[in-house]
């Protein structure tokens, strides 16, 4: 395997994610609005604060990409 080839694929992918992230709005949303009221009080973000919306929109993102596999 190429290491060309490697680097092509992972390029292709990162090109689609802006296209996923519009098709979970809902659950970005979410996400978003989790972090910005966890991190609100000067409080560092913790790993698994927010784990239920990053959960809902990783299922959505990759959920959307199984959909447009071309």
């Amino acid at each position: 395997m190429s290491g060309a080839n490697v680097w092509t694929r992972s390029r292709e992918r990162m090109k689609r994610l802006p296209e996923l992230f519009a098709q979970c709005g809902p659950e970005a949303t979410a996400y978003g609005k989790c972090v910005t009221a966890t991190t609100s009080s000067k409080e560092e973000l913790r790993k698994d604060l927010c784990i239920r919306e990053f959960e809902a929109l990783k299922t959505c993102i990759l959920s959307a990409a199984k959909k447009t596999v071309k």
